[in-house]
Order: C-alpha cells, then structure tokens, then sequence
C-alpha cells in the first residue's frame, strides 16, 4: 500500500506500543475464512487453511548476470504470471508478493479443494517450464523455482498504523512458517525436487495425487516433480 505521511511523533509511538500491549483481544475460532473487512485491530480469527509459497532459487545472482531492462522483463514475467494462476484458483483468498517471493492463502474446507491446491501448484511448475523456454529465446536467463505447501491453523490478524489507512492482514502460525521452509528447500539440493508438500497435505491427497510424489527423508515431507497435464503437452508441442 502507498505510504500517507504523518509526520512521526516518538511519544505517540510508545504510547502506542503500550495499548497493544495491554489491550485484550478477542480471537473467535472459525470453520471458514471471513472477508478481511471483518477485521479490526481488535480482534483476529483462527481457521484452517492451506499456504503456498513459491520462491526463485539463487535470485540474489541475478542481477550480476542481467542488466536492469532484462532483470525486470524476468521479474515481471516470473511475478505476473504466478500471481495469475494462484488467483484463478476460486479458493485462493490472499496473494502477496516480497521480492521474488509469491505466496497465496487458500481456504480448504475439504479434501477435494487440498487436491485444487495441489494442481496449482502442478500449473505453476509447468509455467515455469514454459517461461524458460521463452527465456531462452530471448537470450534472457532461466530460472528454478522451489514451491511449498502445507495445511493447519493460522492466526488472522490486521497489521498496521491505526488512522493512517496503512494496514494488511497478517497469516501467523506453522502452517505459514512450514510452506515458507518448503518452499526454501525446492530444488535446494540434488535430492530435492521442485514441489515440496507436508505430510498434512499429503494425507489429504487423493490418491492418484499421492502417487505423484514420493518420501523425502531429509526434508520430513513429500515432494515431486509434478506438472500440469494439459500445459505439459502444449510444452512438449511447441517448446522443444
């Protein structure tokens, strides 16, 4: 969100932090994701939900290997097209985007949608196939992505500077913090392939989905290298 300027009063601040601090709040347990308008700085909701992060693998080099006008064509490209296919997922309730970092929150109330989530992320590999194909067309680096996602309970919180119109919804719980260090981990090290999912996710799969994918030992997950059917076959017809 753009910043609104209000000039910074110190002693305002620290009265600030003491209200929060000893303010109660009140955190109401749900069987659904409510609309963000329902949030004050009051209050929060716990629900059930699914987290997918996906990350570029060694991004930080990038900048020595392009120039600025490559640089941003691949950001672009890399940011506007994950972003679309998280939100055309119907479940998909947040994206948000931190550098080169794309998560999303999905509001899985049952077994079937934890499978929708799973083919997200099987499209987003295949669009990662895809693009590095045109990258290298257009002599502009290719790139590899590491993709986590888990399922459980998070906290669901409005963050930011009461009265400035500066504010966002915070997700805080493992579920956030375990699809972030699985995504940290795709495509990491040789053993490790492109989508890595938590044991939450995997025993929610059908199981034709399980069959995907395959025990990491080192990880304590499952991951696998999983495409989208309908994007592969495009892929295997016209970016070879």
């Amino acid at each position: 969100m753009k910043s609104n300027y209000i000039n910074y009063d110190y002693l305002k601040s620290f009265d600030r932090i003491d209200n929060i601090i000893k303010n109660s709040y009140n955190y109401e347990e749900l069987n659904y994701i409510p609309s963000r308008d329902k949030l004050t700085y009051s209050n929060g909701f716990y629900v059930n939900c699914s987290a997918m992060f996906v990350d570029i693998r060694g991004s930080s080099k990038l900048p020595d290997i392009h120039r600025r006008p490559k640089l941003a064509k691949l950001y672009r490209a890399y940011v506007s097209e994950v972003v679309s296919v998280m939100n055309g997922n119907p479940c998909c309730i947040e994206v948000n985007i931190v550098g080169d970092c794309v998560s999303g929150i999905f509001d899985t109330k049952t077994k079937p949608i934890i499978d929708l989530v799973f083919s997200t992320a099987a499209q987003i590999s295949s669009l990662i196939d895809v693009m590095n194909h045109k990258f290298k067309k257009n002599d502009i680096e290719t790139i590899e992505v590491g993709i986590g996602i888990s399922y459980g309970r998070a906290l669901m919180v409005k963050a930011g500077y009461d009265g400035s119109g500066i504010n966002d919804v915070v997700w805080m719980g493992d579920v956030v913090n375990e699809a972030a260090n699985l995504c940290s981990c795709g495509n990491k090290e040789l053993y490790d392939l492109r989508i890595m999912v938590s044991e939450s996710i995997y025993i929610n799969l059908n199981e034709d989905n399980k069959e995907l994918l395959c025990k990491n030992n080192n990880r304590g997950c499952y991951h696998g290298s999983v495409v989208a059917s309908n994007m592969n076959e495009w892929y295997r017809e016209n970016c070879k």
